[in-house]
């Protein structure tokens, strides 16, 4: 008989997990100083293609399952999630994190939610609401105000906006493409192998990543593991687990807290946050992710990966 998970454990879990996913935002505008996008992402992409390997090991061991092996069709799915969610995603959001804060890359980020529920009902005949077109209008308000925000501490353009939410855009499409997925695959087996796409995918830049490690300080080379490593691998699994043991709708409100713990650690660790319009924008994006999840969710499908519903899914950095 297995034992009694402690109440404390799951909350654990998610808290390190926000925690993980805040710091990767202030940790890439950090780099920027350090590695170009192209760079950051292949490093980042590395090292948490080698640690989902390990986790994908050990998890095998630990249940004796063999990995699943996907059709031509589910492994061009494969391919086009690891090119958009670890390949466009990554390079966007490092390139867009080079012109807006961490703080207001986490708030855009945020509006991921509301994209996926709109693409999955275009798309995977699940319900447009109401409440998800009120959504995505307050939600893309939200942007808007952001995007006129004037300069705050850190360095503002149009440009670095559009970027963040080009990233936001495209993991929206890869969580709708991996929807169908995790229905017959195990999600951390399709995670390490997107982000193993991924990698490939951002391969041009060897040379680059090669010549900046070089020259780069140490500490910034162990930023660049510690992002493969905790925010890339780490956090999904002990999202994972917390998804196990939680209500998948509760669980997917606390995303709420990256953004303010995304400002605090900026403030504490660039001496930088949003502009003072900036946060009245961020409030009215997260009200209309809020509005958006307050629609009825699609019943789930038999075999399906729990916490698969769109609308209250994650929007990770």
């Amino acid at each position: 008989m297995s034992r009694p998970v402690p109440p404390w454990l799951p909350v654990l879990a998610i808290g390190c997990t926000l925690v993980l996913w805040a710091s990767a935002f202030v940790a890439i505008r950090h780099l920027g100083r350090d590695f170009s996008p192209g760079a950051l992402s292949l490093g980042r992409l590395l090292v948490g293609s080698l640690t989902l390997a390990v986790v994908v090991a050990v998890t095998r061991r630990r249940t004796r399952r063999p990995l699943v092996r996907p059709t031509a069709r589910e492994a061009l799915t494969l391919v086009a999630i690891g090119v958009l969610w670890f390949g466009v995603y990554n390079v966007a959001l490092n390139e867009g994190e080079l012109r807006v804060d961490a703080g207001t890359a986490a708030m855009l980020i945020q509006v991921s939610p509301v994209l996926i529920a709109l693409l999955a009902a275009l798309f995977l005949g699940e319900r447009f609401t109401g409440a998800l077109a009120l959504g995505l209008a307050l939600a893309f308000g939200g942007v808007a105000v952001i995007a006129v925000a004037g300069p705050g501490d850190g360095d503002r353009d149009g440009l670095g906006v559009a970027l963040v939410l080009l990233a936001a855009v495209v993991y929206a499409v890869s969580l709708v493409l991996q929807k169908p997925l995790v229905r017959r695959l195990p999600a951390l087996q399709v995670t390490w192998a997107a982000c193993t796409v991924g990698a490939v995918v951002c391969l041009p830049w060897a040379g680059a990543l090669v010549e900046q490690v070089r020259a780069a300080p140490t500490s910034s080379v162990w930023w660049v593991v510690y992002l493969g490593v905790f925010p890339t691998a780490l956090a999904f699994t002990t999202y994972a687990y917390a998804l196990g043991r939680m209500d998948a709708s509760r669980l997917g409100v606390t995303t709420y807290l990256v953004p303010p713990i995304t400002i605090v650690l900026g403030l504490l660790l660039l001496g930088e946050a949003p502009p003072a319009l900036a946060y009245a924008g961020g409030l009215l994006a997260l009200v209309g992710v809020a509005v958006a999840r307050r629609g009825p969710a699609a019943a789930p499908t038999p075999g399906a990966t729990p916490g698969a519903d769109p609308v209250r899914s994650p929007a990770p950095p």
